[in-house]
Parts: structure tokens; C-alpha cells; sequence
């Protein structure tokens, strides 16, 4: 399909521009999503932010375009996934406990 851009009026153009950005979205969600799917929540991942050095920590949420980390000294990092690689073995604490994260619970309200 062929459009000739240089027949089509202000609106039309302004249209298009709008569809071609709202596709554009689409495919970047859709590879944000398939990315998202190489790992679950509670995977060990690692990631490099600029001027850092690696970053360990474990998958604790999936965001419409991003997921969130926690790190081994609870920091919460949210990254693109495209950012992710599988944490390698010697990276993990090992312990008893490797596989369990602590949260804090926010008090009840009484009732």
C-alpha cells in the first residue's frame, strides 16, 4: 500500500502521524511484554545502570512496560526488561533462606 503524503490535507496528515505513533507503541509494548516473559517473578536477575557497576537483585512485580527489582540490600530498581540477563550462579547469596524476600506489611487499621 502506497500513500502519496503530499495529496493528503492537514487533518489527514495529523491522523495518520497519530496512527503511525499509536502502532509504534503497540510494537514496543509487544517487545517489552515478550521480553518480560524470558523471566517470572522471583528470578535472580542482573542489570548494569549507567556509571555503575552490575546489579543483583530478584523480580518482585511485571509494570506495563517495566519490572521491578529488588536488590540483595532492598533497593527497589524498576528496569526495561530488554535491560535483564538471568543472574549467574555465583551471583546468588547462598543460604538457607535464598529464595525468600522479605516485605514489610503495612499495619492494619483496626476495625
Amino acid at each position: 500500500m502506497i500513500i502519496d503524503i503530499d495529496k493528503l490535507s492537514e487533518p489527514e496528515l495529523i491522523d495518520l502521524n497519530n496512527r503511525i505513533v499509536e502502532r509504534l507503541r503497540f510494537m514496543q509494548q509487544a517487545r517489552a511484554h515478550a521480553t518480560m516473559l524470558r523471566f517470572s517473578i522471583g528470578d535472580r536477575v542482573t542489570f548494569e545502570p549507567d556509571m555503575r557497576g552490575p546489579v543483583v537483585g530478584v523480580i518482585i512485580r511485571y509494570n506495563k512496560k517495566s519490572v521491578s527489582v529488588l536488590t540483595d540490600d532492598g533497593q527497589r530498581w524498576t528496569v526495561a526488561p530488554s535491560l535483564l540477563r538471568a543472574a549467574s550462579a555465583k551471583s546468588k547469596q547462598h543460604s538457607a533462606s535464598g529464595n525468600i524476600v522479605t516485605l514489610s506489611l503495612k499495619p492494619r487499621g483496626e476495625v
